[in-house]
């Protein structure tokens, strides 16, 4: 099993193992709750599948919302399935510049002490105290993978993309369970700024 946490001149995990993943990348998009989704679509509302997601058991919903904030507004924000304990909006740093809100990056689910938004929908509208984050980027890796390879839920990792614009991601962390299918997942900033697109696959170099 290689030494993830010696890399060789060139990058590479010393050992000879190299590790490979796909990119999925997160555009702008909205969590709810069932009491948030009958706020903003009607009571006993249920959410519309139109695809799945990469992660098993996720979906892209037909709902869109309006997300307001002190600066401006964005339309046609999508709403993700299935629903979840807590209402979460996650945006890139540029929308948060339009919207006029400062929201930190954050792990998914981690909300305390982050800015609150309006959320519009077609029956109502929710007024978010807090849940506004910048994704950190992550790895979704099943435990037979990450067995595999030596990683563990929870740490940190290195990701190299290569190209024109290659550049070494730092800070990813690395979400192990059985749940999931192994992606990363960046931003559309984090994507523009290295040509990336969905489907592209990456280095793990540590």
């Amino acid at each position: 099993m290689p030494d993830f946490d010696q890399v060789d001149r060139a990058g590479e995990p010393v050992g000879g193992m190299e590790i490979t993943v796909p990119v999925g990348i997160s555009n702008r998009h909205v969590h709810v709750t069932v009491g948030d989704l009958d706020t903003l679509f009607g009571q006993g509302y249920q959410l519309t599948k139109i695809k799945d997601l990469s992660q098993p058991g996720e979906f892209a919903a037909q709902e869109t919302v309006i997300i307001a904030g002190p600066k401006g507004a964005i339309e046609g924000v999508r709403i993700l399935g299935p629903t979840r304990k807590k209402t979460q909006v996650e945006v890139s740093l540029t929308d948060s510049f339009k919207l006029g809100v400062k929201p930190p990056v954050r792990e998914s689910g981690n909300l305390e002490d982050t800015p609150g938004i309006a959320l519009i929908g077609p029956k109502g509208v929710v007024a978010l105290k807090e849940g506004v984050i910048l994704a950190a980027r992550h790895i979704h890796m099943h435990p037979d993978e990450a067995a595999k390879y030596g990683l563990e839920n929870g740490q940190t990792v290195r990701v190299e993309v290569p190209g024109e614009r290659g550049i070494v991601f730092d800070n990813v962390l690395l979400r192990v369970s059985p749940k999931y299918a192994t992606e990363l997942h960046v931003d559309t900033d984090e994507a523009n700024c290295a040509l990336l697109k969905n489907g592209d696959r990456v280095k793990v170099l540590r």
